[in-house]
Formats: C-alpha cells, sequence, structure tokens
C-alpha cells in the first residue's frame, strides 16, 4: 500500500459517475445519480483498497463497478419483493421442472381436472410457470440446467450430497430466473 495517497475525490466522483452511468444503462431500476453516491460511499468506507489502487483506473474502475452492481442488484431485489406482482417460490420451479415429462397436449388435457401432477394440482397456473421455466432454464449456467434436468425432470438420485445441494442452488436460481422473467414481460406489455 502505498502511504498516505492523496485522493484526487473530484477524479473519483467522475469516474464513479461514468461507471454509475453503464450501470444504470443495463439496470433499469436504479438512477445513474443514486448509482455515483453508492460508490462513492463505498470509497470513502473502503479508502485503504481506493488508496492502494489509485493510479490504476482500470482498476478502480473495477473496484467502482462491483459496487455499483451490488448496488443495482440490492435495489432490483427490493422492487422485486415490492411490486406487488406474482412471486414463483422453489417449490413451484421444481413443480414446473417437474411437468417437463409431459408433452403439451398431454398437460392441456389435465387442465381444471382434479388430478394433480405430482403433489401439483393442475391449472393454468403451471402452464405459464413452464413458460417462465423454460425461458429462465437458458439463464442458468449448463451445469444447474443438467443438475435441475436430471434431479427434477429425469428424476435421477444426486450422486452424493454435494450434488443434492447444487441442485437445490440450481434450483433458488431457476426461481430467481423466472421471477425475472415474469417482471420482464410485464414491462414489456
Amino acid at each position: 500500500m502505498q502511504p498516505d495517497v492523496e485522493l484526487d475525490w473530484g477524479y473519483l466522483a467522475d469516474l464513479a459517475g461514468r461507471v454509475a452511468h453503464q450501470i444504470a444503462e443495463k439496470w433499469c431500476v436504479v438512477e445513474a445519480d443514486d448509482v455515483k453516491q453508492e460508490i462513492l460511499v463505498h470509497a470513502l468506507e473502503e479508502r485503504r483498497h481506493i488508496e492502494s489502487a489509485y493510479g490504476d483506473e482500470a482498476l478502480l474502475r473495477k473496484i467502482f463497478w462491483t459496487a455499483g452492481v451490488r448496488y443495482a442488484s440490492r435495489e432490483r431485489a427490493h422492487y422485486d419483493l415490492m411490486d406487488d406482482t406474482y412471486f414463483y417460490t422453489p417449490d413451484e420451479a421444481r413443480a414446473a421442472l417437474r411437468s417437463f415429462l409431459y408433452t403439451d397436449d398431454e398437460l392441456a388435457g389435465m387442465l381444471g381436472k382434479r388430478d394433480d401432477l405430482l403433489r401439483c394440482k393442475v391449472s393454468d397456473n403451471l402452464v405459464s410457470a413452464r413458460i417462465d421455466a423454460t425461458a429462465g432454464l437458458k439463464k442458468l449456467s449448463l451445469r444447474y440446467q443438467d443438475l435441475a434436468m436430471r434431479v427434477y425432470v429425469y428424476g435421477l438420485p444426486p450422486r452424493d450430497e454435494a450434488e443434492r445441494k447444487a441442485a437445490n442452488r440450481a434450483v433458488d436460481a431457476l426461481t430467481q430466473a423466472m421471477n425475472r422473467h415474469i417482471r420482464t414481460r410485464k414491462n414489456t406489455e
């Protein structure tokens, strides 16, 4: 670490502003000024890291980007919880995955009947959950896609405890992706 570096806060504020504008373009739930403010708060709280990186604009940019994206992610999670839109649970994501065993025609034949589909009453909600799960699966890593399909669609048991936990994390990631798909669809309507 460099001893007692004198930070130029005007330069840092300008860099934070440029990074904040890039983040605000990608994350529609945040304003560039709010992101800039959060980046500068982070820089003040983590001054020792900023001092050690001072002079290396690429590293400062990376630090600011990480701080800004963390803020945007928190804001999106808060918005997701508070926007009064339906929110999938991991159990519903598992039910949607299990429904992949059936073709659309088979599932349509079950709609409105008192039958259940692996402990889940078959309704038109399951059809929309399948659509969101299909879109959400595409957003997951290949490893998570494979685990979700093997364990929840094909019904193969996990090889060990680590794979069971990874399959649960895959469902959690799918649930987040499904919930984001709902909001994306809602915002474009």
